[in-house]
C-alpha cells in the first residue's frame, strides 16, 4: 500500500551528476541558452519538469537554482543525451553561469517535479511572461507530434500557440526555435516594440472571446505570479481549462526543505500547503489559492 505521505513525483529516480557544458549562446538581452551533456537526465525528462543546477567551486550561492528544461537533444534515433535550459543573467549564480566556458562542468540533478498533462484539444495556448516561455518549446513540439517523451503520448493538439509577453522586443527569447517547431507566435510587449502592446492576460481574453475560437481550447501558463493569477481568472470566466507552472523559489528541489510551498485547494474545498518541487510545479490553475 502506498504511503499517504508519498508524493507521486518524489525524486526517487532523479540523477545527480556533473554535466559538461557543450554550448552557451546569448539569445536575447541578458538571456542565455545553455546546453549540457547529461544523458541520464535528458533521456527521462518530460515537458514541465525541471532540473537544479549548481556551479562547481562556488559556495555563494550555496543552494542550487531551478531551471525548466527548454529542449532535449538527440543524435538521430538514439535517446537524448543533451538538454538545454534558458535563463536570464541577473543574480549571482546566473551571472557567473553566463561566463561559463565550453567544456566546463556544472552540478545538476533531475528530472524533478511533475509534467504538463497530455490532453487532446484543438488548440493549445501556452501563455508566458518574462522567462516563462522556457518549458513550452518541448511541450508545444510534443503537442504537435514533432517530438515524443518517455511514457507520454504526442500529437494531442491540432494547433499550438505561444502567447508570449515581455517588457520590450530585446527581451523576447527563442522565437526562431518556436517558429521552427511549427508553433504559432502571438507576441505582446509593454512598450509596443513587438507584436501587440498589451498584457498577456488581456490578449488572452481577446483570443478566448473570438467568434472563431476552437471549440476545444486549453491554456497552460508560466510567468510572474500576478500574471498567472490573472490568466487563471480569464480562463475561469471563459470556461477554458488552465494549467499553471509555478515559479516559486526553491532551495533543495527534492522536497525536504519545504521552502517552496504553495496554497493548493483540495477536493473537499479546503486548502493545504503543497511543495512546488514535488507535488508541482504544474497545478490545475483552479486549485491554486493565489
Amino acid at each position: 500500500m502506498t504511503s499517504p505521505l508519498h508524493a507521486q513525483h518524489y525524486a526517487d529516480c532523479a540523477a545527480s551528476l556533473r554535466a559538461v557544458v557543450t554550448a552557451s549562446d546569448l539569445i536575447a538581452e541578458k538571456t542565455y541558452r545553455l546546453r549540457l551533456h547529461a544523458p541520464e537526465i535528458a533521456s527521462q525528462i518530460v515537458p514541465g519538469q525541471f532540473v537544479m543546477i549548481r556551479l562547481d567551486g562556488f559556495n555563494d550561492p550555496l543552494i542550487g537554482r531551478a531551471l525548466a528544461v527548454y529542449r532535449v537533444v538527440a543524435n538521430g534515433d538514439q535517446p537524448p543525451e543533451e538538454l538545454e535550459v534558458v535563463y536570464i543573467a541577473k543574480g549571482k549564480l546566473t551571472t557567473r553561469l553566463a561566463r561559463i566556458q565550453i567544456g566546463q562542468h556544472i552540478g545538476i540533478w533531475g528530472p524533478l517535479g511533475n509534467g504538463f498533462p497530455t490532453v487532446e484539444c484543438e488548440h493549445l495556448i501556452m501563455a508566458a511572461g518574462g522567462i516563462g516561455q522556457t518549458p513550452f518549446l518541448a511541450l508545444g513540439s510534443e503537442a504537435l507530434g514533432r517530438e515524443s517523451f518517455p511514457g507520454r503520448t504526442s500529437g494531442y493538439a491540432a494547433r499550438a500557440t505561444l502567447l508570449y509577453g515581455v517588457r520590450s522586443a530585446s527581451l523576447a527569447a527563442g522565437l526562431d526555435d518556436f517558429a521552427a517547431a511549427g508553433i504559432d507566435l502571438d507576441l505582446c510587449t509593454d512598450d509596443g516594440s513587438l507584436g501587440t502592446q498589451a498584457l498577456v492576460p488581456d490578449r488572452l481574453a481577446t483570443l478566448l472571446a473570438a467568434p472563431d475560437r476552437a471549440a476545444s481550447t486549453r491554456v497552460v501558463c508560466c510567468g510572474p505570479e500576478i500574471m498567472m493569477e490573472r490568466v487563471a481568472e480569464v480562463c475561469a470566466a471563459a470556461g477554458v481549462p488552465c494549467t499553471v507552472s509555478l515559479e516559486t523559489p526553491m532551495a533543495c528541489g527534492i522536497g525536504i526543505c519545504f521552502s517552496c510551498v504553495a496554497k493548493v485547494r483540495q477536493a473537499d474545498g479546503e486548502w493545504d500547503y503543497k511543495r512546488t518541487c514535488v507535488e508541482g510545479p504544474v497545478f490545475d490553475a483552479a486549485s491554486v489559492v493565489w
